[in-house]
């Protein structure tokens, strides 16, 4: 479970209404658990309905399910793997069909391996799912958002949308082609009412991260880089989608937000 329940939202009338979600629909990808599953759960105590997708999401009882319904909204629990493109598709349609007012595209997958070794197989998987499917949801979302006049779109970047990273060249790629994605559908679409933005992880203690934090050395050089001094808390990321997810950010277009300790200051 994520830690989200220690972030009290306000309670200020006017600047709650800033940040609640209530009566609209979020839907997460990567929803089962890490950022996905804080994401999912602050939407929910914003008032969101949550439609929940992860490969591996069940119709029953979840993690995910139970943080949702424990703020009082309703769970909607969906199977799709993400580097399925036909699989996309179908969810794509499933999503077009119903009033989706905030769409977040965190699923993601990270292959590592040097350049000269790095396998097609590997790279192509990478893009599928961190890149090409963002890019299937928020056309097939966004052509009904734009057709109800508004909408809210925020994608999961990385900081190696800005650097070039070691033995990641695939997730290096995606991630930089989603930040040119997010800015290339603002371009288009903040005129018309959505909103399409990204938020940038730094350094998260995530199931992506449990390499580079197992190994003694370099996470040692990682924190001592990050001004913040430790490493990122899923929730820490949930309170900027939910800032980019809310009416409080309605003049915030194509923006690419780093939460990341301070890592990018260096």
């Amino acid at each position: 479970m994520s830690n989200t329940s220690s972030v009290d939202l306000p309670t200020d009338p006017t600047v709650a209404r800033m940040f609640a979600l209530t009566g609209r629909t979020a839907v997460v990808t990567g929803a089962s658990k890490g950022i996905g599953l804080a994401i999912a759960e602050l939407l929910a105590r914003a008032g969101a309905d949550v439609v929940g997708v992860s490969t591996t999401m069940p119709d029953g009882d979840s993690d995910t399910r139970r943080a949702v319904e424990a703020a009082g909204r309703e769970f909607t629990p969906v199977a799709t793997d993400l580097s399925d493109r036909e699989a996309v598709a179908r969810l794509a349609g499933f999503l077009a069909e119903r009033e989706v007012d905030v769409l977040v595209n965190n699923g993601g997958t990270i292959r590592r391996a040097p350049a000269a070794e790095h396998p097609d197989a590997d790279f192509d998987h990478v893009l599928d799912v961190n890149l090409r499917s963002a890019w299937v949801l928020s056309r097939e979302v966004g052509r009904s958002m734009l057709a109800r006049g508004g909408g809210r779109i925020v994608n999961t970047a990385s900081m190696l949308s800005f650097q070039g990273g070691i033995n990641v060249p695939g997730y290096t790629a995606a991630k930089s082609a989603l930040a040119g994605l997010t800015k290339a559908l603002a371009n288009e679409w903040a005129g018309r009412g959505v909103n399409v933005n990204a938020v940038a992880p730094g350094y998260v203690a995530t199931a992506n991260t449990g390499a580079l934090r197992s190994d003694e050395q370099r996470s040692a050089e990682i924190l001592a880089r990050i001004p913040a001094g430790r490493w990122g808390d899923p929730a820490d990321i949930a309170g900027a989608v939910l800032y980019l997810a809310a009416p409080a950010s309605q003049y915030v277009h194509g923006a690419i937000l780093p939460v990341d300790g301070g890592w990018l200051a260096r």
